[in-house]
């Protein structure tokens, strides 16, 4: 899990699905800037909440990831998927967070625009935690 100290449970409440339930959470400048560089791929279950953030890149990265774009209420403004190495997400001003997930997810999930997210710490219980 290299440095990042939390886990979080990712949830799509508008479908009622599980996106992720090995979520790090990169909340600092280190993990931030490092995010997913050096790792080979995302297993199922894995995931990186980005916070803040309003977009993301793929510089340096290895493989194609599914991007998900957050306001601060955790809904849903813009999605991304398959999102190859060396692209760049645009700016999105209104964005507190940026999901980043295993290709297919936001596909077999059927995530879209307006859904409501909801992050758990993983080993607390089902309520929605603060992140």
């Amino acid at each position: 899990m290299r440095w990042h100290k939390k886990l979080v449970q990712a949830v799509n409440q508008t479908r009622g699905n599980v996106l992720g339930d090995r979520i790090r959470v990169a909340n600092n400048g280190l993990t931030q800037v490092v995010g997913l560089l050096g790792e080979k791929s995302l297993a199922p279950g894995d995931g990186l909440l980005i916070l803040p953030s309003q977009g993301v890149h793929t510089w340096g990265m290895l493989f194609p990831i599914d991007v998900i774009v957050l306001d601060g209420d955790w809904k849903v403004l813009a999605t991304r998927q398959r999102m190859g190495p060396f692209r760049m997400t645009k700016i999105f001003f209104k964005a507190a967070a940026v999901l980043e997930l295993p290709c297919g997810v936001i596909a077999s999930s059927a995530t879209e625009i307006g859904d409501a997210l909801a992050f758990t710490r993983v080993g607390e219980a089902a309520s929605a935690a603060k992140v």
